[in-house]
């Protein structure tokens, strides 16, 4: 069992087979589908995930019980810093595996991890997320979402937005207001709801990469199983609250080793074109570099609370972004024309249009701010209407 290797076994073990694996038409999936990029090659990066999960390779934090192969902390580390080494295909399984199913784990009944769990393992059923809405996005308790219990079957109706990979997941988790009346964290429930079904609308948002990652989510009197609620009804923000603690766990330190190798090349384009030259330029690819230093060294100290995270790497990557343009020069100001489309931009200006909503998805810097002020140092609440 990997619980019992040391973790440079189990790095060594990983790192062979990716060797071993990611070769013949596998091969040609490397680097493809990261961020502002999740569009391409699709279908073959499933099947990679796919042929990962045929050898143990999914899941590998999860209990041995539930198919995992109960990875330490450390071991899931170097998992996650060996794949990105790796040039591994960007995940498309991610939400299932890295936030619905340790959701499930820590909150489903038996029935709902018999039912869940295997297909997440062998990336048969793909999830997405239904949390934010039009008018709730940063503020998560304000949904409107509602569903309703009649005839032994949850009835859903309402919007959610930014939903990513909503266009290829078969089941979404929703939180949706369950208890007329409620207010705020109140009165929440946390669904699983199938997403082909007539009530279900997707319809795509297109970024400022030109691509469609994002999506709003009509719910409709879609429908789902009484029993396909997380937790009991009503308490569903404790439920959702776990779910964003897993967002922001280990996967986080195979992120940075993406974000390492972003900076290499920028400070290799650098010395390329001159740009290195610029004394302001050098320091900023010097205060870059220590501040990628000092969030590795955050994330692997014990209690780094997820919303410090949170805030420190989505600036740093947000200013990457801008440091990108600033290394091309005036060449980043015209459109690359790759692959044939005179619009389309190229790899650095896709990481700076990208990074600007660093500080906005997976939870906006204001409100990681009121969760420091409020929950961590204890400052007063900031007043409500």
């Amino acid at each position: 069992m990997s619980s019992v290797e040391s973790v440079e076994e189990f790095r060594a073990e990983f790192r062979g087979w990716l060797r071993a694996h990611l070769t013949g038409g596998f091969a040609d999936l490397r680097g493809r589908g990261g961020p502002g990029r999740e569009h391409e090659a699709f279908a073959g990066r499933l099947a990679w995930e796919r042929h990962m999960a045929e050898h143990g390779w999914t899941c590998v934090g999860w209990p041995v019980e539930y198919g995992g192969r109960g990875a330490s902390t450390a071991q899931q580390i170097a998992f996650h810093e060996e794949y990105a080494l790796a040039d591994a295909p960007a995940r498309v399984n991610h939400i299932g595996e890295q936030l619905l199913g340790p959701t499930l784990i820590a909150h489903g009944t038996d029935e709902q991890k018999r039912r869940f769990l295997p297909p997440v393992r062998a990336v048969e059923e793909l999830w997405c997320q239904g949390y934010s809405e039009p008018d709730a996005g940063s503020d998560l308790a304000g949904v409107r979402t509602r569903a309703a219990l009649r005839d032994g079957r949850w009835t859903v109706d309402g919007q959610k937005t930014w939903t990513s990979l909503a266009h290829e997941a078969q089941w979404c988790f929703v939180l949706a207001r369950t208890t007329p009346g409620s207010r705020r964290h109140a009165g929440l429930s946390y669904l699983l709801v199938p997403m082909d079904q007539p009530g279900v609308q997707v319809r795509p948002i297109t970024q400022l990469t030109g691509t469609s990652e994002f999506n709003e989510v009509f719910f409709d009197g879609a429908r789902t199983d009484a029993a396909h609620v997380v937790g009991a009804p009503g308490d569903g923000w404790a439920v959702a609250m776990a779910t964003l603690g897993y967002e922001r766990g280990v996967s986080t330190l195979g992120q940075q080793v993406g974000f390492r190798r972003e900076l290499e090349a920028l400070a290799a384009l650098a010395r390329a074109n001159g740009a290195l030259a610029d004394p302001l330029i050098a320091d900023r690819l010097t205060r870059a570099w220590t501040g990628l230093q000092a969030m590795r060294a955050a994330a692997l100290r014990p209690g780094t609370a997820p919303s410090t995270a949170k805030l420190y790497w989505a600036r740093w990557h947000r200013d990457l972004g801008e440091l990108a343009m600033d290394v091309c020069g005036a060449a980043s100001l015209t459109a690359a024309g790759v692959h044939g489309d005179p619009y389309e931009p190229d790899d650095w200006q896709r990481l700076f249009l990208f990074s600007r909503a660093d500080t906005l998805y997976a939870g906006s810097d204001e409100i990681q701010r009121n969760i420091v002020a409020e929950r961590i140092l204890g400052l007063p609440k900031e007043v409500r209407a």
